[in-house]
Parts: structure tokens; C-alpha cells; sequence
């Protein structure tokens, strides 16, 4: 389309310099009325596609994870790999599988400096591009740096969607239902995962079948790019804009009032005007026209914002997610299933397990609340690592505990810390922070991810796999005192009201 709406928020004027006075407030809005939450006019059927497109971000990132523990199986085949150069060293494999996560801890450090300049939708587009060229490079790889330089491109776009999705979806989201659209964000990860295995076992003996199973993410990539080309910006990051002095302020209202109209749809009226006045009223009295530095991100709110956002998502990885998952197959071979011979099938079965229990959490989430739902998951974490340490301690004639305990965690895991932390980094940080913030919390994110992932064996080696669910059953009680102490219920509130009351 020819008109971008985000162009006005690019413009600089001299009558930006006045704007935080035109807008400040006397009242304090965020205490003494405002609109609140069950005044936002909204229909469900306007707010999907402000969703859905974000959320194919989402998706993408869990195929990847799902079609890469195929694809590895394909590349390394002598029959099947369709290449010469399919006889992969250890730390090839290595690289082709964690080759996107590298680029996803980059693409982490790129938004912290573009984000906020670039704006969501602009990002997203970005990593939607990113997605397509990576996806492309590696499906048409003719040797294996490609194949490696394919996957690091693939995985910076995981890296920019990941901070820029929860944003968007967040700062466009009708209050009511925010929790719910976030959460099922993760179910679009889990679901992508699924994808990524059914996939997979459908072309693993094709000749050549990773090629197809990498190309097979581009329309969908593609689909994610138009989608966000024919969105409009978020209208929150345009009234940042427009309260630190970075355009017109008129311009920037009028575009931030066309833009909620499109993402609310018809259900907003002549609501629209208000609504962007009292978001402009609530940003100025929480001080959103000041830029943080890099020291003031380590203090006052923002500081409490970050403890709470990269605690969260650090525990979130090192109460031993992807440890447990790499026991899935042995533990349900030795309580006898016969799936359990097959990886793939018994990666298929434990995603459709984690895409139910997701579902139960975006059913919940906006009406049992956040702390909730991390404080009972947690809980039972806690209780499967226990009952996985004591199985490979002193249990292993017992493998129905340890089945009960793998399912008991994937399932707990799926109502608390999946979707929920990524619902409350995009939910707790102060919009002057949000971009830098989110970078920092993925960045948090996908670095533990990767401690985890590549310190498992060793550990395992060390200390024997016992010890090493014991450990991480530790880890679990203490994320359940930092969610007690730290954590607070954030269900209800506006993203404006929450820097006020809750940091």
C-alpha cells in the first residue's frame, strides 16, 4: 500500500518541542477514574489480526525447533541427505542445530538499539523479511557454511519477531482480553513445534527432505510480512513519540487515532478521540516524556520493571525445561510404550500435550490472573523434578513415576512459565523502556536457553542425571519465592496503569 502509518511518527518538527506541556494533565488519571478496562469498546473479530499476524512470528520460531530435530536426521543420511557433504562432525550438528540461536541472541541485540527507533510494526516486518531469506538460504543450500549462514539469518528474525510480537500484541490489545491474546502467542509456538515434527515425519525419507522441510516455512513468512505491511503501527509507540517531541503532536494524535480505529474496528465509535487522549494524560503522569538512560534502567521502576521481566524468563530456562524434554524418549521406552522407539512420535505426543495445556492457561489467564497460574504450575514442577530426580536416584523398577513425572512437568510448565512469562515482560515494562526492556529480557531468554542446552551434558557426566533434576528442582522452590515476593498481579489493569500501581 502506498501510504505507510508510521511515516508521521518519522517526521521531526519544530512544535514537537512543546508537546509534554500540551498534553500533561493536572488530574492524575491512572487513580481518580479512568476509563479502566471494562469501558474499552472493542470486537473480537477486529482484534485477531492485530494478533494473528504478530503471532505468525511465534509459530515460525516453534517449526524451526520442531523441523530442525528432523531435518538433522535427513542431513546426516548417506541415502537420503542428497548431498556430498552429509558426513557431519559432532560440532556440525551442533551448529546446524543451535545455528538459529545464535542469530536469535544477535537479532536480541539489534532490537535493543533499533527497536524503539524502527517501531514495532516495522520490526516485525523486518523479521518476517529475515524469516523468508533464511528459510530460502537454507532449503537451497549448496554447502554447509550456507547451510550454517542460512540458519544464523533464520534465527535473527526469531530474534527480532520474539521481542517485537509480545510488544505489538500487547500495545494493541483490547485490555480485557490482553492475556489471553499473549498467551496464545505461546500457543503458537507450541503449535508451530508440532507443525515442525508432523512435517518433519512426513518427508524425513524423501530424498533430500530437509530441504523441503526448511522451504516449507516461507509462505508463512510471507504471509507474516504482508500482514504486517497492511497493519497499521501500534498507537502507543506513535503517542511515545509524540510525548517526547518527535513530531508534531497534532499529526502524531490524529495518526495514533486512525490507527486504534483500524485495530478496534468499528465497535470503537467516536471513542477513539478519548481513548488516545487518556492514554496521552496517563503516559505524561508517569513521566513517559523522559528517555531512560542506561544507568536509570537499573533503578527505580525501570529497575523493579527488569528484575521482574529477566527473572522471570531466566528462571523460566534454568528450572531445566530443555533438559526434561531431552529424557522424554528414554523415559517412555523404559515404561514400555512403543511410541517411544520413534523420537519424532514422541515429540508429536508430548507438543499435543503442550498445546492443550496451553490452551487451558489462555482460557484462565484473564480471569485466575497471572500469579496464579505461575504460582500452581511452579508448584508442580517442583513436585515432577522430585519425583525425576528420586526415579534415576533410587525408583528406577518404578517408570509410571517417572512417566507421571515428565508429563506432570510439561503439563505444569505449559500453564505457568510458558505462556505466562512471556505475557509479563510484554506487560510490565514502562513504554519508554519497552524496547530496550524486552530486548534485554529475550536476550536473557535465549542466552540461559542456550547455558542450559549446552552445560546439560557435562552436568549430566558430573553429577549423573539424579543430582541434575535435584538441582533443578531446587532452582524451581526458588523461582516459586521470587514469583511470592517479586511478581505482582497485573490482570485488569492498562499497560499505563500498571507502570503506575505496580512498579
Amino acid at each position: 500500500m502506498a501510504h505507510d502509518p508510521e511515516e508521521p511518527a518519522l517526521a521531526s518538527s519544530a512544535k514537537g518541542g512543546g508537546s509534554s506541556t500540551e498534553i500533561r494533565a493536572a488530574r492524575e488519571p491512572l487513580l481518580n477514574g479512568g476509563r479502566g478496562p471494562s469501558s474499552e469498546n472493542y470486537s473480537i473479530s477486529a482484534a485477531i489480526l492485530p494478533f494473528l499476524f504478530p503471532a505468525l512470528g511465534g509459530l515460525l520460531y516453534g517449526y524451526d525447533i520442531g523441523s530442525t530435530s528432523c531435518a538433522t536426521i535427513s542431513i546426516e543420511s548417506a541415502t537420503l541427505s542428497g548431498t556430498s557433504w552429509y558426513d557431519l562432525s559432532s560440532v556440525e550438528i551442533g551448529l546446524v542445530t543451535s545455528g538459529s540461536l545464535y542469530g536469535a541472541l544477535i537479532g536480541s541485540v539489534l532490537a535493543f538499539n533499533v527497536a524503539d527507533f524502527l517501531g514495532r510494526r516495522r520490526e516485525l516486518i523486518a523479521a518476517a523479511l529475515l524469516y523468508l531469506v533464511g528459510a530460502l538460504v537454507t532449503a537451497l543450500a549448496p554447502d554447509f557454511p550456507v547451510l550454517v549462514i542460512g540458519r544464523f539469518v533464520f534465527g535473527i528474525g526469531i530474534g527480532l519477531a520474539m521481542h517485537a510480537a509480545p510488544m505489538y500484541i500487547a500495545e494493541t490489545a483490547p485490555t480485557p482480553i490482553r492475556g489471553r491474546l499473549i498467551s496464545l502467542k505461546e500457543f503458537f509456538i507450541v503449535l508451530g513445534m508440532v507443525a515442525g515434527y508432523g512435517i518433519g515425519s512426513l518427508v524425513v525419507d524423501t530424498l533430500a527432505g530437509w530441504r523441503y522441510m526448511y522451504g516449507a516455512s516461507t509462505p508463512i513468512s510471507i504471509i507474516m510480512g504482508i500482514g504486517m505491511w497492511w497493519l497499521p503501527a501500534s498507537p502507543r509507540w506513535i503517542l511515545l513519540r509524540a510525548i517526547q517531541g518527535k513530531g508534531d503532536i497534532q499529526n502524531l494524535k490524529d495518526t495514533a487515532i486512525h490507527c486504534l480505529c483500524r485495530i478496534r474496528g468499528p465497535a470503537i465509535g467516536d471513542s477513539a478521540l478519548e481513548q488516545v487522549d487518556e492514554i496521552l494524560a496517563e503516559l505524561s503522569y508517569v513521566g513517559e516524556e523522559k528517555k531512560v538512560t542506561i544507568g536509570e534502567m537499573f533503578r527505580g521502576k525501570c529497575g523493579k520493571a527488569l528484575l521482574i521481566g529477566c527473572g522471570l524468563v531466566l528462571f523460566q530456562q534454568i528450572t531445566g525445561q530443555p533438559s526434561v524434554l531431552y529424557y522424554a524418549a528414554s523415559i517412555l521406552q523404559s515404561a514400555g510404550f512403543s511410541a517411544a522407539s520413534d523420537a519424532t512420535r514422541v515429540s508429536i505426543l508430548l507438543g499435543l500435550l503442550k498445546l492443550i495445556m496451553t490452551g487451558a492457561a489462555v482460557g484462565v489467564v484473564d480471569r485466575l490472573g497471572r500469579r496464579p497460574l505461575l504460582l500452581g504450575g511452579v508448584s508442580g514442577m517442583v513436585i515432577s523434578l522430585f519425583l525425576l530426580g528420586s526415579y534415576y536416584m533410587f525408583l528406577d523398577n518404578a517408570p509410571a513415576i517417572a512417566v507421571v513425572g515428565l508429563l506432570l512437568y510439561v503439563g505444569c510448565y505449559q500453564i505457568s512459565y510458558g505462556p505466562i512469562g512471556w505475557l509479563m515482560i510484554s506487560e510490565i515494562f514502562p513504554l519508554r523502556l519497552r524496547g530496550r526492556g524486552l530486548s534485554l529480557a529475550v536476550l536473557v531468554n535465549f542466552g540461559a536457553n542456550a547455558l542450559v542446552t549446552f552445560s546439560f551434558s557435562p552436568l549430566k557426566a558430573l553429577v549423573g542425571a539424579a543430582v541434575l533434576f535435584y538441582i533443578f528442582c531446587g532452582i524451581a522452590v526458588a523461582s516459586l519465592v521470587f514469583i511470592f515476593f517479586i511478581i505482582p498481579e497485573t490482570k485488569g489493569l492498562t499497560l499505563e496503569e500498571i507502570e503506575a500501581k505496580c512498579l
